[in-house]
């Protein structure tokens, strides 16, 4: 992922620093779990040695593992030379007991879980944090009338505050999904070469679990089966695509034939190098863009369910790169989300001149309800308003000035509504006598 999309906390949690300290800490409790056992060699003082002395530099475990080719292996001979430097002559090297009984995977499977869940945890709390915005601005606008438009062409009125309360709900559910996947992720697993404990006792997997706020897997094979991972993947790039979502949304609403609301432009932004009038939606565009990003590594995390028999590693090197680049691009994205949300520029004088562009049509569906409790047919009552209706739309396509919805109707005999029924049904607050519903329930949202 590139730099500038990486915000200093996720950013660090998948930085080799935070993998090594991660190992480091786990082979160092498995010695501390061995030495409580009091069977298998090592003792309590050694331990305490190795936790005292352990330690790494990721330019040394580089430089061993251009010899090793293999990164636990390089992992843990370092470690060895910080934990034995200092070990008086003629004393055993206390470094014999680091990863002993252990195999490779059960060290970097459960570090991996336990990045995932410091890596879900920041995303929670983004997920939080956006929600709240989004619950506040929700009832700023619960009076502020907009068109609801459906297939992108203008439906019934609504409130503007509405939209921000649907998408409070969706993050809520991202929320949900979540949080579920951080539980089916925090799991480690100290089983050994095919998981029986056949070198390794399971005390020790569930001393360092528990000193992780981890898990211990109930039957892992090696490694941790990978539709962990992918169920992971999975709520990341579902969140994806409601910022997605979300984003699309200020793009059509910052189009210039709408405009009633856009991006923040900053004191100083420039638009286009070309046309110096452009205020481009750039930022809901780029989350749309790495959305794409998130739900395409997910395809990748479900293909990596799948391994030979016990274990194989085709899902190692392609999962360091789309969990990392994952959380990390969506980290990122709600990051821009959050400033765009919170500053969102609303034109509710637009939205109500964009109400009166169709002149009238959006009040068809009262019409047409009106028509009916009077006694005639749907079919009927559909006909007049239709008839009516396309005529006010070939007006309004042909930029002709004509007589609007309304007029048209007062003027078809075959139309029977009253002037005062009409007046009714020309009222947008009409459509809207039980939207108090939807915000009662977002009240009770939390976050």
């Amino acid at each position: 992922m590139i730099g500038r999309y990486t915000r200093p906390e996720m950013g660090a949690i998948w930085s080799l620093e935070n993998k090594f300290a991660i190992w480091q800490e786990i082979e160092v409790l498995a010695c501390e779990a061995q030495s409580q056992l009091g069977h298998c060699g090592i003792t309590p003082e050694e331990a305490a040695w190795i936790r005292a002395h352990a330690g790494f530099t990721v330019e040394r475990i580089d430089e061993i593992e251009k010899t090793t080719n293999h990164d636990v292996i390089a992992f843990t001979t370092c470690m060895a030379e910080h934990i034995d430097a200092e070990v008086p002559a003629g004393l055993e090297p206390p470094s014999r007991w680091v990863h002993y009984g252990m195999t490779s995977s059960d060290l970097g499977d459960t570090a991996l879980s336990y990045q995932v869940t410091q890596a879900i945890d920041i995303i929670l709390a983004d997920i939080a944090q956006l929600g709240k915005a989004c619950k506040q601005r929700a009832f700023e606008f619960q009076e502020t009338l907009c068109t609801g438009r459906t297939h992108g062409i203008h439906a019934e009125p609504m409130t503007f505050g509405m939209k921000f309360g649907s998408w409070a709900w969706a993050l809520k559910r991202a929320q949900t999904r979540m949080a579920e996947a951080r539980s089916v992720a925090a799991c480690g697993a100290i089983s050994g070469a095919v998981g029986t404990y056949s070198s390794i006792d399971p005390f020790v997997e569930q001393y360092v679990c528990e000193k992780l706020g981890l898990v211990p897997d109930p039957l892992s094979t090696q490694v941790l089966a990978r539709d962990r991972h992918a169920q992971v993947m999975a709520a990341l790039a579902v969140t994806a695509s409601t910022l997605e979502s979300i984003a699309l949304q200020v793009r059509l609403l910052q189009q210039s034939d709408v405009i009633e609301a856009e991006e923040p432009f900053t004191k100083g932004q420039k638009g286009s190098s070309a046309m110096p009038h452009k205020r481009n939606p750039i930022t809901a565009e780029r989350v749309c863009g790495l959305a794409r990003v998130v739900k395409g590594n997910a395809q990748v995390a479900f293909d990596d369910v799948a391994l030979w028999y016990e274990r194989d590693i085709s899902h190692s090197g392609a999962e360091r790169v789309v969990l990392a680049d994952s959380f990390m691009a969506l980290d990122y994205m709600f990051a821009k989300m959050q400033w765009m949300l919170e500053g969102l520029m609303v034109y509710p004088a637009k939205m109500e001149h964009n109400l009166a562009r169709t002149r009238g049509l959006i009040f068809s569906s009262k019409v047409l309800l009106a028509l009916v409790d009077t006694g005639i047919s749907r079919e009927e009552a559909y006909q007049v308003v239709q008839r009516n209706a396309m005529l006010v739309w070939e007006d309004i396509q042909n930029a002709v000035s004509g007589p609007d919805y309304r007029e048209r109707l007062q003027a078809d005999p075959a139309c029977t509504l009253s002037a005062p029924v009409l007046d009714r049904i020309f009222d947008p607050w009409d459509f809207l006598t039980r939207k108090d519903v939807v915000f009662d329930r977002l009240k009770a949202l939390e976050f």
